[in-house]
């Protein structure tokens, strides 16, 4: 990963380090460099982790891709199946020119017409496949609202759901077990639409503990969630009078087991790689790396909080996860920012908190920020006031205005935030 404002930022010692630790938790979850390790081939034999498929046992081979990840692992599976592929379709954020698969630009974090035109481009390969095929399909975050199929609401209804239970804090599992019932793809549907074609499944997990059927809202994964789950969400969220819908017509997902016995689901890579490299980073230069937690959830100014208040010196404080941000104002940013900014309040003297999201969006251009007691003086000169920034949630005018907003560009890699705290010795 490249910080494309490094120089601008990494003024002090602390900061240097601070970005070399982020970078090489980033490095680590490389698309392309943890797929080769879990999908190797050997002349017509295919390994996937521990499974084997003989490749001229299959009249024709589909590679499929959803997410933020997906693009760059197509092109790696390209490079590794060559001509075997017939055909596939990668829908992304970002796209390119590959050789045999179609490369498609889609929305998000709300759905549009453009992304349910993709998904109908997928649909037509998947309910195509005979028992003589092989469909690869790569999972990764912000496949949920990439791949898009309502069963019966509208796309701006799908929208105003999606966007009300993130606004009013809704857990990634809360959100993605609403997304499944209201889909006719995800929650395992894709993989029940290709049987018996077999099915492999590449997860990049953004989903702290690695809950792969919710990653993407589990296209090709047994889904455990009912109905009953998703209307209980509703009620807690109050979704349909918030979103003006007398009925949401949610879609039971499929359970027989039969429909997932030509299945294989493949964990790639998850945020436990990046942390455990940030915490070889952060040694080498000489901190004490202590890894808090791979699950960290809960509102983002708090968890700054926390990690702020738990600093002590020489000590490297890491952690992963996806926080929420409960909206009240109209600003601008993502929970990546608010957690920095949150932070301010408690950060002790020598320390520094920073957060990114991996995948290079922070509901906003940037990718997180950091804050420090430099920040903190030049936010004091310029007047600028944390706790107004935060009630009116515009976290990137804060972070734009101090010059500490990090900026990546889309990284090609999504396992969720990486959060960091460093203090002095």
């Amino acid at each position: 990963m490249k910080i494309l404002n490094q120089q601008a930022l990494a003024t002090t010692k602390l900061r240097r380090d601070a970005l070399a630790i982020a970078r090489a938790g980033i490095d680590a979850v490389e698309t392309s460099k943890v797929l080769k390790q879990v999908v190797r081939r050997k002349g017509e034999t295919l390994m996937v982790g521990q499974k084997s498929y003989r490749l001229d046992r299959y009249r024709r081979i589909f590679v499929i891709g959803i997410g933020k990840a997906a693009f760059d692992a197509v092109r790696t599976l390209e490079s590794i199946l060559g001509s075997r592929i017939t055909d596939g379709v990668v829908l992304d954020v970002k796209g390119g020119k590959l050789a045999r698969v179609k490369s498609l630009v889609g929305t998000h974090p709300f759905l549009s017409h453009t992304n349910i035109r993709a998904t109908a481009e997928i649909l037509g390969i998947v309910k195509g496949a005979t028992a003589d095929d092989l469909i690869l399909t790569v999972v990764s975050g912000g496949g949920s609202s990439l791949l898009c199929w309502p069963h019966q609401l509208e796309c701006d209804d799908v929208t105003n759901i999606t966007r009300l239970l993130m606004q009013r804090g809704a857990t990634i599992h809360e959100l993605n077990t609403v997304r499944k019932h209201i889909s006719e793809i995800q929650g395992g549907q894709l993989a029940w639409m290709a049987h018996p074609a077999t099915v492999v499944g590449l997860i990049f997990s953004d989903v702290p503990g690695d809950d792969i059927s919710m990653v993407a809202s589990g296209p090709t994964v047994l889904d455990t969630t009912s109905v009953r789950d998703a209307q209980r969400i509703m009620h807690k969220y109050d979704v349909l009078r918030m979103c003006q819908l007398e009925h949401c017509d949610l879609r039971e997902t499929p359970k027989h087991p039969r429909f997932f016995e030509h299945v294989q689901n493949e964990l790639v890579v998850g945020n436990r790689t990046a942390v455990r490299a940030m915490a070889i980073r952060a040694k080498r230069l000489g901190y004490e790396p202590i890894i808090y937690s791979t699950t960290l959830e809960g509102e983002a100014k708090e968890a700054g909080q926390l990690i702020s208040s738990l600093l002590k010196p020489g000590q490297a404080l890491i952690a992963a996860g996806e926080t929420t941000v409960t909206v009240h104002g109209k600003g601008q940013g993502g929970r990546n920012q608010e957690l920095a900014l949150g932070a301010l309040a408690t950060l002790p003297p020598g320390g520094l908190v920073l957060s990114i999201a991996s995948d290079g969006i922070d509901n906003s251009p940037v990718a997180g920020a950091f804050v420090d007691h430099g920040i903190k003086k030049l936010a004091h000169a310029k007047k600028l006031k944390p706790d107004r920034a935060l009630e009116k949630n515009d976290s990137l005018a804060f972070f734009e205005a101090v010059g500490s907003a990090i900026k990546t560009g889309v990284t090609g890699v999504n396992v969720s935030d990486l959060m960091l705290g460093l203090q002095k010795r």
